[in-house]
């Protein structure tokens, strides 16, 4: 069985750039020790014979419509509640570094 040590949790807060307290490593450490044993006892789960599949739920399909083109908005409804505009578009705060 695989077993996580606080050694492990701390390595792995420092590369995720985490500062985790003691209270928390020590959790973290039981909890992904948990989870390692679990997915320990799935390993000896005989699964021979059954089919790989990507989903749970056979025959899934995605209803959607067909794609239709239509016109859009004209200009000026589509600025109609627009606080701002400015030659046809709609006009937002500068984003980013000022220069």
């Amino acid at each position: 069985m695989v077993s996580i040590t606080r050694e492990d949790v701390e390595h792995v807060a420092r590369l995720a750039r985490l500062t985790l307290t003691q209270q928390e490593v020590q959790v973290f450490t039981r909890q992904l020790s948990q989870i390692l044993a679990h997915v320990d006892t799935l390993r000896q789960v005989d699964v021979s014979g059954v089919e790989p599949t990507f989903h749970a739920v056979p025959d899934l399909v995605n209803v959607t419509r067909p794609d239709v083109s239509r016109p859009g908005l004209p200009v000026d409804e589509a600025l109609a509640n627009a606080p701002q505009r400015s030659r046809g578009y709609f006009r937002v705060p500068r984003m980013g570094k000022e220069e």
